[in-house]
């Protein structure tokens, strides 16, 4: 991996660690999530978890908690594409269903409100 190898992935949690580092564990799972999730409206899914669970991984180091349980927020995270038609299915159903950008913001940012509270809950309740 790329941003393994070069060391962006150790610089970029050093730096957000010194920020973010005295927080607790949840807000900072919480910070997590909603960067993977803005990062998933401007690249594809698999792309903003390849680039993003490295850098999860050494956070999650760097507070001392589990490291898996960091990837598996950004793995589900970047599933949340409600926000902008910018998902596939959501610009399938744009065009026919007669929907403007403003349509999603406004259905888009309550589901993906939910979507962070849900998946955030029940990852640390199950897992």
């Amino acid at each position: 991996m790329v941003v393994e190898q070069t060391g962006t992935a150790k610089w970029v949690t050093e730096q957000t660690l010194v920020i973010i580092g005295e927080m607790p564990i949840w807000v900072i799972q919480a910070a997590i999530a909603v960067l993977a999730t803005f990062f998933t409206l401007e690249i594809s899914n698999v792309g903003a978890t390849v680039l993003l669970v490295p850098l999860a991984i050494n956070i999650a180091i760097g507070v001392d908690t589990d490291p898996a349980l960091f990837a598996l927020t950004v793995a589900i995270a970047t599933s949340n594409s409600f926000l902008i038609p910018t998902h596939q299915v959501n610009a399938l159903i744009m065009g026919p269903g007669g929907y403007r950008v403003a349509d999603f913001m406004r259905a888009g940012g309550i589901m993906t409100i939910l979507f962070l509270i849900v998946s955030l809950t029940a990852l640390n309740l199950f897992y």
